[in-house]
């Protein structure tokens, strides 16, 4: 999960999505993404090989965007992972 603090607002964020998309580079694929309702913040469930990779996604935008990876798990997963 990637958490994003849009640093100046929404609006050059997604002024930049407009123009050249989300730029998520290979290894990496969007799953979904939920913005607050007041347009602040916003969580983007990715699909990714590494967090190395989203590191180099997360540092084409951070001129914009402050952010925090989150690795997760499915409730399926966290399940099998927590009981014996």
């Amino acid at each position: 999960m990637v958490v994003e603090t849009y640093l100046h607002g929404p609006g050059p964020v997604y002024e930049r999505v407009r123009a050249g998309g989300r730029r998520i580079p290979e290894g990496i694929v969007f799953v979904d993404s939920w913005v607050d309702a007041e347009l602040g913040r916003c969580w983007q469930l990715m699909d990714a090989v590494s967090e190395e990779a989203l590191q180099q996604w997360t540092s084409t935008w951070s001129d914009l965007v402050a952010f925090e990876i989150v690795p997760v798990l499915s409730s399926d997963e966290a399940a099998r992972r927590a009981l014996p």
